[in-house]
């Protein structure tokens, strides 16, 4: 579930509350069961594992830190677990009503709770510890454990705190000799009372949502068990999903996902204000979130559009994120809002001279289209434009960089992948009640025949993922990058539900999206779950991290169909060779043996989910992150010695507006920091195109014996 944060805050205003209709909520049951059971690739049956699904994940979204429920309440709630199935077909809100009256009583016990505990210094040399993965403990067995949960979930927010202001403290008396630290009293009492403003703000949040938030919670608990990209948009939601794909954001530019209690960042969007920043990273996960100056509100255990509310805001204002990053320190970053401009999501290029030869970089966000206007901008004629540039200036080899691109449009990937190819099929779509269908690419004209290389990595999707396999299985160029794509090979469609109830008194009912096809390989392997694997695979930061679709629940499987009929194209003499050579030069080089070193690291430490809440434990546990983390800040600083530059085109474009130029500047200065970029370039100046000469010979060998 990805959601952008970058929306127009007049969609965040304060919306009073509303009269509860149930009417509309069993309206929008039939709805929802009525679309999947009808449009759904795959429509699950509706039975007591379904049911089971439906109860696990719902619970979980609303008490994910499980601080709120107890085991008497999960024991009356258990009752239903194999009977939301018939709950859903008889229209009957039973389970939803008895889970959601009583997560408000016991979030009002909770307020009681956290406000008593905050009134008492915490003392921090006591042995105790916490885990902080939610999945590994139990609902509280009564109210006493329930309190006392509270009690170490606020001594760990506190302990954080008051370790960051020591160092604080600690460096403005290395500073000035002359200067008088606060004492520990005073840091531990201004902790706590920053911690009691955090949830204090939490609770004021949660109070104001409505019932039918909650609601739309549950609906969400029941379309995810076909699979993950089946999701309800609200209106509200709707509205927000609207202007997302419109192309005029506003705020910090990334998308979020959550991972059971936390918040983490999933991609940056490229030119948004995240990504000029350079400091927040995909895996990055946000503990808490500051407006301007304000002290910051903790955000673990928030569902993710709370956290998004939180995150959001008009162009120019200042939000602090409290973020761990993926090496496990802890780091605040301040991000100045702005809009998100659409430019940075086309097509660009970029040329290179290496060893007296000229390349070109070609990166390309998503397969974008607008299908209401075709004189408007897509990323096929973006891309081909892209090519015409690049061979005017006299390129020798292209490298197509396609990671963290999540997808787009069909038609726009089967044009773009035409360009490299003569005509023929490139994917093939199946539908649960059709033949397969094969689209192909009807133009003969070939525009690049030259070197190619298609860079990915473990979050390049859906559109990516046929680009990268079509190259790949016509033998056109040489797939690099993660060991395999993300694996989504499934086709969503949005479904405006008001459509089956026009004029309704109800209200509106918001949409679905869900899953209607799914997509093949021309070799007939699907890229579910498995996705792309890359020809010479690289190490990076997720080599040993099981991450993409095979992590998401419900996942729709991988299977095969017929292959299509096609030709390979084999426009590489010395393909083994050129993979040869690859995997000797990424053994030996530093740089990536210290990423698969980090990897490694990063793995060994996921588990590590009990902390200690004694202080001199606490700080030993932070250094030894720390140290063990020096030695991969070397990452950050690899050159590959090489000077990326504008076309001739954009240097005229530049000189006219400064902004584009400085978003230029960074884009060219982090490919001569791309060690992957580096490779593909080695790559390229390896590829050897067959001889003419030798396949003319060759045919006519070949026609003479020719019985």
């Amino acid at each position: 579930m990805l959601v952008v944060v970058a929306i127009s805050a007049t969609l965040w205003s304060f919306r009073p509350k509303v009269q509860y209709d149930p009417e509309k909520d069993k309206m929008l049951l039939e709805l929802i069961e009525f679309v999947i059971e009808k449009g759904h690739y795959a429509p699950e049956k509706m039975d007591d594992e379904f049911s089971k699904g439906v109860y696990n994940d719902f619970l979980d979204a609303i008490d994910p830190s499980k601080r709120f429920f107890m085991e008497s309440d999960i024991k009356e709630f258990k009752v239903y677990e194999t009977k939301i199935d018939d709950l859903i077909k008889s229209r009957d809100l039973s389970f939803f009503n008895l889970v959601y009256e009583r997560l408000q009583k016991r979030m009002s016990e909770s307020k009681v709770v956290y406000k008593a505990l905050s009134d008492k210094s915490i003392s921090f040399s006591s042995d105790e510890s916490i885990n902080i993965d939610s999945d590994k403990n139990e609902f509280a067995k009564n109210y006493s454990e329930l309190k006392n949960r509270w009690r170490l979930q606020m001594k760990l927010s506190v302990l954080a705190s008051v370790v960051d202001k020591q160092k604080i403290e600690d460096d403005k008396k290395a500073k000035d000799p002359n200067y008088s630290p606060k004492s520990f009293s005073q840091l531990e009492k201004e902790a706590r009372e920053s911690t009691l403003k955090s949830l204090n703000d939490y609770f004021e949040f949660v109070e104001e949502l409505e019932r039918d938030d909650w609601f739309e919670i549950f609906i969400n608990s029941i379309v995810t068990q076909y699979d993950p990209h089946t999701f309800y948009f609200a209106p509200e939601q709707k509205e927000r999903f609207d202007i997302s794909i419109s192309g005029k954001l506003e705020g910090i530019g990334a998308r979020l996902q959550k991972k059971g209690d936390f918040t983490e960042i999933s991609e940056l969007i490229s030119g948004g204000p995240a990504w000029r920043n350079k400091e927040l990273e995909p895996g990055d996960v946000i503990l808490k979130v500051g407006q301007g100056s304000a002290d910051p509100v903790e955000v673990v255990g928030m569902r993710l559009d709370d956290v998004v509310k939180k995150i959001k805001g008009p162009k120019g204002t200042k939000v602090a994120l409290t973020v761990k990053k993926v090496d496990g320190s802890i780091k605040i970053i301040t991000i100045i809002r702005d809009i998100v401009e659409i430019e940075e999501t086309y097509a660009k290029s970029s040329v290179v001279n290496k060893n007296g030869v000229k390349y070109g970089v070609i990166y390309l966000p998503k397969f974008y289209i607008d299908f209401e206007n075709d004189d408007n901008r897509d990323a096929a004629k973006d891309v081909a434009a892209e090519v015409e540039k690049l061979k005017k200036a006299g390129v020798k080899g292209i490298v197509m960089d396609l990671r963290d691109n999540g997808g787009g449009s069909l038609k726009t990937v089967v044009d773009i992948t035409g360009l490299f190819i003569k005509e023929g099929p490139v994917v093939q779509i199946k539908s649960a009640s059709s033949k397969k269908e094969v689209l192909y690419d009807h133009n003969p004209k070939v525009q690049w025949d030259g070197p190619l290389v298609v860079l990915i990595n473990n979050f390049s999707a859906s559109a990516s993922e046929i680009f990268a396999a079509a190259i790949q299985d016509y033998k056109r160029g040489v797939v690099i990058g993660s060991k395999q794509s993300y694996g989504k090979g499934t086709v969503q469609n949005v479904i405006d539900l008001n459509q089956f109830v026009r004029n309704s008194p109800l209200g509106d009912f918001g949409a679905l999206k869900t899953t209607t096809q799914k997509f093949y390989r021309i070799n007939g392997g699907s890229t579910q779950l498995e996705g792309v694997a890359s020809d010479i695979a690289m190490p990076d930061r997720y080599s040993y991290i099981k991450i993409g679709e095979r992590d998401e629940k419900n996942a729709i499987e991988w299977d095969r169909i017929d292959r299509a009929q096609y030709e390979e194209v084999r426009s590489i003499s010395n393909l083994e060779a050129v993979i040869f050579n690859s995997q000797k030069r990424i053994q030996a080089s530093e740089q990536f043996r210290l990423i698969d070193e980090n990897a490694k690291w990063i793995n060994s430490r996921k588990e590590n989910n009990v902390v200690s809440l004694n202080i001199d434990k606490f700080k030993h546990e932070q250094s030894d992150i720390e140290e063990a983390t020096k030695k991969f800040k070397a990452i950050t600083s690899y050159t590959n010695n090489m000077k990326f530059e504008s076309l001739p085109d954009e240097v005229a474009l530049i000189a006219k507006d400064s902004t584009l130029g400085l978003k230029r500047k960074d884009w060219h200065e982090s490919l001569s920091k791309d060690a992957y970029v580096d490779e593909a370039i080695n790559i390229l100046g390896d590829i050897k195109k067959p001889s003419t000469t030798t396949s003319k010979a060759v045919a006519v060998k070949s026609k003479v014996v020719k019985p």
